[in-house]
């Protein structure tokens, strides 16, 4: 485990939440129940204002810059697997926060979102994308971030297989983050849309943990290259020398009974083609699966994203469109 301490800043209140049971289940191993009290909670799962670590100026460095916590907690570093890189933060929304600080009685379950960010799947970190878990916090839904491997040391489907054992491990330790398991959802942008999508549409990736793509409730995907000949860019490194887009692409890989999904397009998206979200729709609807689509008013590819930040929200409507639906779908 991580030392999560090392992450909260001297001006961050934190206290205690409790003993917490945490289920971490890597495939092909025991369910490992650990619990933790006094000094371990602090490190695992203290409740910390949500404040950013000190990171070079970048446009996600900013949008985090300008989000206030607005009284998120966030227990941060928790692994959902046995590598470095298979760890998430968990953002829990204000009134949740404050009854685990004070350690009152907690009787609401709250409805639990998965997020999976995007990089080209070589880049980016949950750090860099704290602003969607409080966005989501903030909005009452428990949010999980989450980190994953990245190539070019690690390729497809190394990747999609973390995303799906974060989204089990986030099912089977929902109850004790005041979660209800039944009504999560996973959302991922860009290349975290096509690992989201990938991880529930193939129910080969979560059968290692006993899950079901129908024990997700919704998906959502943003801006998603879920249908395109990789070896034709850059991105060829992430799949490795032999894949080819039959092998790999979402919309060629859809096996079993599947949750709805929602897949949004950005309007001036000059990264990711509209073409991925209506081949990935065709095949969907093809498939006998519940599916709507949207696109993001003057929306490009990173304000697809950068606006679920709330003091982004003027931009275009995504957070509104991707709250709308989740309301909707799960509360």
């Amino acid at each position: 485990m991580k030392d999560a301490q090392a992450n909260i800043q001297p001006n961050e209140e934190t206290s205690a939440i409790g003993n917490i049971g945490i289920h971490n289940k890597p495939a092909h191993k025991k369910t490992r129940t650990l619990r933790f009290g006094g000094a371990a909670i602090l490190a695992l799962g203290s409740i910390a204002l949500a404040t950013q670590n000190a990171q070079a100026l970048s446009p996600l460095a900013i949008v985090n810059g300008i989000t206030s916590s607005g009284g998120v907690g966030v227990s941060k570093d928790i692994l959902y697997g046995d590598q470095p890189s298979q760890d998430l933060d968990i953002y829990y929304p204000k009134p949740l926060a404050q009854a685990m600080k004070s350690q009152n009685a907690i009787n609401t379950s709250y409805p639990m979102v998965v997020f999976v960010h995007g990089g080209s799947w070589e880049s980016g970190n949950k750090e860099q994308y704290a602003f969607v878990g409080q966005s989501l916090a903030k909005a009452g839904y428990v949010t999980a971030v989450i980190n994953y491997r990245k190539a070019p040391e690690h390729v497809y489907p190394d990747y999609v297989k973390d995303a799906a054992q974060a989204i089990a491990w986030s099912i089977e330790n929902a109850t004790s983050l005041h979660a209800d398991p039944s009504r999560l959802a996973v959302i991922g942008h860009s290349a975290g849309a096509f690992n989201a999508v990938a991880a529930v549409a193939n129910e080969d990736f979560l059968a290692p943990y006993g899950i079901k793509p129908t024990d997700i409730a919704t998906v959502i995907g943003i801006a998603g290259p879920y249908s395109y000949d990789f070896r034709k860019f850059s991105s060829a490194t992430a799949f490795g020398p032999n894949a080819t887009p039959d092998e790999v692409m979402p919309d060629r890989q859809i096996k079993g009974a599947q949750p709805p999904y929602l897949l949004l397009t950005a309007e001036k998206d000059k990264i990711v083609h509209v073409t991925n979200t209506i081949k990935m729709t065709e095949a969907f609807k093809k498939a006998g699966v519940t599916v709507e689509t949207g696109e993001i008013e003057g929306a490009s590819h990173a304000t697809s994203i950068g606006a679920m930040a709330p003091p982004l929200r003027w931009v275009n409507d995504v957070r509104a469109q991707v709250l709308t639906y989740l309301d909707k779908t799960l509360k």
